[in-house]
């Protein structure tokens, strides 16, 4: 998968939007991060705790935690070069999800349905 792919995905997302820190690009809604691009190849998303044991387990070559206290708190890293474009979609709507506000999670669900 090309950056420019992951980002027309992420831009897809209800109420996302680009914006930038640390001079890192990122992806946001209701104004949180769910995904930055801090480099080529390689995005970092925000799971909970659990999320990221879970991610970690099932896909090791495509998600690993995020050195230190980030890490510690959820923060992903996803090398998305060569991943299944399903398990990024996966990814990046579960770190969405956990950011969003409750009226675009439930309007998600109900146009999904």
């Amino acid at each position: 998968m090309r950056t420019e792919d992951l980002e027309r995905r992420a831009m897809s997302l209800p109420g996302a939007v680009e914006s930038a820190h640390f001079g890192k690009r990122d992806f946001r809604v209701g104004n949180r991060i769910f995904m930055s691009l801090p480099e080529a190849g390689r995005a970092v998303v925000k799971f909970t705790p659990d999320q990221q044991r879970l991610f970690l387990e099932t896909e090791p070559g495509v998600c690993a935690a995020v050195p230190g206290g980030w890490g510690l708190k959820g923060w992903t890293s996803v090398y998305f070069a060569d991943a299944d474009e399903d398990i990024i979609d996966h990814v990046m709507e579960t770190a969405w999800r956990n950011v969003a506000p409750k009226p675009l999670t439930n309007a998600a669900k109900t146009s999904a349905a």
